[in-house]
């Protein structure tokens, strides 16, 4: 793998100089400009040429402490931009994180989506621009080698090869080199400073031009083949807002109807008024990448060929690979948002009847972090938050106020469903739990469909159906999640989970680790063996009951995005909790590289089950979920 000395990498405009869009090489050379300073008056030569040797000398000064942070050498002062200056404290509710047993359960893994002509299915949830069809031929494959993960040496990344053209990928960085010598150590060392209010927690934001990220919202009706964008991404990715309260369902404000696919946009939001940015890299605990992957790559699912579809992916690499930011760690300390499932951004082959773009597959981007509303259970490079729901709180209050009146809620119905069947799955249970709704006297059900009558698309109608529900049934949707479920949990109702990639090996950020805590589980296997969900549920004792509720209760916080011109004082939100954490695996890694352990390998193709592990526990253990994401 080619490496490269500073010198021979481009220089974005941060460090001076002037650059294109997709390099970031400096325009004007230093011959450039002094051949240009050696034009005129004739007499004066001499003179004009010490001078001007004095400001090309004094621009060159310039330039290399600018670059110093990446020899790790700079250890002056920061400069940091605090677009919201003022610090506040914030808590998270306390729920238990740890613990929790592995009840037996049995199932099949679904399959990702494949490309197709038709348009995608309906689905309950409020999504207007949900996933393609199930496709029964379309698994993924699982890693092609041992599924370590790339080092964390500095390096530059040729996306164009496999990792495997190199010979596997560089081991992680050396001890011999003092902790100074680390071209994070100030960060690190932020990261002690108990003055410092934001130690440890600066984000630089990689400078992209606007085609990778905003001129896509200004160009929204573009984004998806059969609905108008534009009015969901008004509102930093909120949509249109929803007043009145709806006849009781919502609150006066806070509320607004969004899109399941607005991430991009709602992180990009935030991310622009995080508290503790910085323009000095060598200070920061990660690197913000505000490319709109998502976004990007929903414009060209349908009816485009495979160069359309990895353009724009493989530009974004090129340009980040050439920063000076991605030698400090090979890009381990750079993340971004890919506000779709898992599966557009991995195809599995270069044929242009293959579904998605190839972004999570190339090399660069699996040093990355992505952040995903589903993540894959056999790759390491991304990682699951929330869907957006309908409530974007604005204060801890309204939050408090929220609580208080989904907790105060009479509830009718044992449990409900809101979604559509699957007739052309022979893996969906759908068809089963539709049944057996319409069967009994304590669930309530509500069909999606296509059209203006679709309930499914209001969210005052199925918010009003999950607030009188004690109990939801979540079963897989196009893919393994579904938006669905985070929308029933801001409604104080259980979820009922019918396979563990819904959201116990997803969401590990986000949910406590004991899914008993918070949600019921039911096999797919036990259901189409007729297993009765309604004695399953009357089972479960009142105190056991109310238990959960309260857990459901005490998560909204964790699974809601707020205001973005306000904050949370008390609680974190679903982007908190991702930054965090971001945040927290980046240190880790770096203080593992200063002491010399590098980095824990992980094999990819058990990359569901290590946030599962208890103490003691080998990702090689047998575990009672390993047929559900085994390959056939």
């Amino acid at each position: 793998m080619k490496r490269h000395n500073a010198a021979e990498v481009a220089v974005p405009v941060s460090y001076g100089g002037e650059r294109g869009e997709k390099g970031g090489k400096v325009e004007k050379t230093m011959g450039g400009a002094a051949k240009q300073g050696r034009g005129g008056g004739g007499g004066g030569g001499g003179c004009c040429s010490r001078l001007w040797f004095m400001v090309v000398l004094s621009a060159t000064v310039t330039l290399l402490v600018r670059h110093c942070y990446d020899y790790g050498l700079v250890q002056g002062a920061a400069g940091v931009v605090r677009i919201e200056p003022v610090y506040h404290t914030r808590k998270v509710n306390p729920v238990d994180r740890g613990g929790g047993g592995w009840p037996p359960f049995s199932g099949s893994s679904p399959s990702p989506p494949v490309a197709g002509g038709t348009k995608p299915l309906v689905d309950s949830g409020g999504g207007h621009s949900p996933s393609p069809p199930d496709a029964e031929s379309a698994k993924p494959e699982p890693p092609h080698d041992s599924g370590v993960k790339a080092s964390s040496e500095p390096a530059t990344v040729d996306h164009t090869k496999s990792p495997s053209d190199d010979g596997g990928e560089p081991s992680s960085a050396s001890s011999s080199l003092p902790a100074a010598a680390h071209p994070f150590a100030r960060a690190l060392a932020a990261a002690d400073d108990k003055g410092d209010r934001c130690g440890g927690r600066y984000v630089y934001v990689q400078e992209l031009p606007p085609r990778f990220n905003t001129d896509m919202v200004k160009n929204c009706a573009t984004l998806f083949p059969w609905t108008d964008m534009c009015k969901f991404t008004a509102n930093g990715g909120f949509g249109p807002q929803m007043s009145g309260g709806d006849g009781g369902v919502f609150q006066e404000t806070g509320w607004y109807n969004s899109d399941q696919y607005t991430v991009d946009i709602i992180f990009h939001d935030r991310m622009r008024r995080y508290d503790c940015l910085t323009d000095d890299p060598s200070l920061a605990a990660a690197v913000y990448v505000p490319f709109f992957a998502g976004l990007e790559v929903a414009r060209h699912l349908w009816g485009f060929n495979i160069t359309t579809r990895d353009a724009m992916a493989l530009e974004v690499v090129d340009i980040i690979t050439s920063r000076p930011e991605w030698r400090a760690m090979g890009g381990r300390d750079h993340f971004f948002t890919a506000g779709r499932t898992t599966w557009d951004f991995r195809r599995l082959n270069d044929g242009d009847t293959a579904w998605g773009s190839k972004l999570f597959r190339l090399p660069a981007v699996q040093n990355m972090t992505a952040l995903v509303v589903e993540a894959s259970p056999w790759h390491l490079n991304d990682a699951a938050i929330p869907f957006p729901t309908a409530f974007h709180p604005a204060s801890d209050e309204a939050v408090f106020v929220w609580q208080d009146k989904i907790r105060r809620l009479e509830r009718p119905w044992l449990f409900s469903f809101a979604g559509a069947a699957r007739p052309g799955s022979a893996k969906s249970i759908r068809s089963e739990l539709i049944a057996q709704c319409r069967a009994s006297s304590v669930c309530s059900l509500m069909e999606c469909a296509d059209g203006p009558s679709n309930k499914c698309g209001s969210p005052a109608s199925y918010m009003r159906l999950f607030q009188s529900s004690t109990f939801c049934l979540q079963p897989q949707g196009d893919s393994y999640t579904r938006k669905s479920a985070f929308d029933a949990m801001l409604a104080g109702c259980i979820p009922v989970f019918f396979h563990p990639g819904t959201a116990y090996v997803q969401y590990t950020w986000h949910l406590p680790k004991n899914h008993a805590d918070y949600s019921v589980y039911i096999s797919e296997d036990d259901v189409r063996g007729n297993a009765s969900i309604e004695e399953r549920l009357r089972r479960i004792t009142p105190a056991a009951v109310e238990r959960m509720k309260e857990t459901v209760i005490s998560l909204i916080p964790t699974v809601v995005y707020a205001q973005p011109t306000s904050r949370l004082e008390t609680m974190k939100d679903a982007f908190d909790v991702a930054v965090d954490a971001i945040i927290d695996k980046v240190t880790r890694l770096r203080r593992d590289i200063v002491d010399g352990r590098g980095e824990e390998e992980k094999l990819e193709m058990y990359s569901w089950k290590y946030s599962l592990l208890r103490q003691g526990q080998k990702v090689e253990d047998p575990h009672e979920w390993d047929p559900l994401f085994a390959f056939a």
